[in-house]
């Protein structure tokens, strides 16, 4: 049996947790001074209704407590949490900054 990849984990766990409509899981770690193929540094967009009325910390802690078994074998974690009428007036989420580490 093969070990499940962390992004897949992810997908997994936030399915499970807010019957997103829409997900998109990004594996950045090629953009930080990290191993070839590594699985440390990720970027979700989840777009559910779910997160209808909470604010953003809200948000973020319902995700890191949905995904605390996983949150272990990873670095970083950047959150885009909209609902669905708030992903409809901004379906692009801010792109990610560069590493101050890279080499």
């Amino acid at each position: 049996m093969t070990k499940e990849s962390i992004e897949s984990a992810i997908k997994k766990a936030i399915k499970k947790s807010y019957n997103p409509v829409h997900i998109d899981i990004v594996n950045e770690s090629f953009m930080h001074n990290v191993p070839k193929d590594s699985e440390s540094h990720f970027k979700l967009l989840v777009v559910s209704n779910f997160f209808k009325n909470m604010t953003l910390i809200q948000r973020h802690k319902h995700i890191y407590s949905s995904l605390s078994e996983v949150m272990k074998n990873i670095h970083a974690l950047s959150i885009n949490a909209y609902d669905i009428e708030e992903f409809k007036l901004n379906p692009t989420p801010p792109s990610s900054p560069d590493c101050a580490n890279k080499k």
